[in-house]
């Protein structure tokens, strides 16, 4: 129970990473926020994980808006009195060839993907420093440290921009009692590996050191430990969870 007695927002929790971080989260004592941009699968999945409602609600959320972000965060404190963590999952994933990003796409997935982390850190940031203790978590990407021509350019570059995001955040809240850190993900099961043909995912699961496609808990157990009081001295720092595909 690590996280007995905190409060968390997970953005994008209606599915994939983010349910399963919200799982997580839950497993571990948390109340937890399911903040989606759609309402009612966030809401289908906030019945399945504790159907009581007693510690989970969902919300609507737009991360390209700010008064969106600030809208949860209001609400979250007055139905719980504060947030102590706030997890920067939702993302838009577009698989298009270098050539044919557009400009209008391409604008769509930098905000979603990093315009919505710079406002969810300066948000959770200024609640969290005033109450002397959080956690952030950016969810980043393989795509973002070494480029991904399957991926996009647009999610390649909004995911490494995080990266970078999450070390002046870090810095900026260091003195505070906030932490600031991001998970980099590689090959994942859940809703984007699910599009790929199965020969594409065997062939991907093949090339990964470990010799497997990841799971979503392995990735929720390393928001849980950025989320505890355990990871209190470490910040501005990416935790890589992908099979040894990139190893630093």
């Amino acid at each position: 129970m690590r996280l007995e007695g905190r409060t968390a927002i997970v953005t994008g929790a209606a599915q994939g990473l983010g349910e399963a971080i919200a799982a997580g989260f839950l497993a571990e004592g948390a109340r937890v926020v399911l903040a989606d941009l759609d309402e009612g699968l966030a809401r289908a999945t906030s019945s399945r994980l504790d159907a009581s409602g007693e510690r989970v609600w969902a919300a609507a959320l737009d991360v390209r808006s700010r008064d969106s972000i600030e809208r949860v965060f209001d609400a979250t404190s007055s139905r719980w009195g504060g947030v102590d963590v706030l997890v920067n999952n939702a993302a838009r994933t577009v698989m298009r060839p270098f050539f044919e990003v557009e400009e209008r796409e391409w604008d769509d997935v930098l905000a979603v993907n990093l315009r919505g982390v710079l406002f969810g850190c300066q948000i959770a940031g200024l609640h969290m420093r005033e109450r002397g203790w959080g956690r952030i978590v950016n969810l980043t990407s393989l795509a973002g440290q070494a480029g991904s021509q399957i991926m996009g350019a647009h999610y390649s570059a909004s995911k490494a921009g995080i990266l970078a995001l999450t070390k002046v955040a870090a810095r900026e809240l260091a003195s505070n009692g906030v932490t600031v850190n991001a998970i980099a993900p590689a090959a994942i099961s859940g809703p984007t590996m699910d599009t790929l043909p199965p020969e594409r995912v065997e062939a991907l699961a093949r090339s990964i050191p470990v010799g497997r496609i990841g799971r979503p808990n392995e990735v929720a157990g390393a928001a849980v430990y950025l989320a505890s009081e355990e990871a209190g001295y470490v910040t501005g720092a990416t935790l890589d969870v992908n099979g040894g595909q990139l190893m630093r």
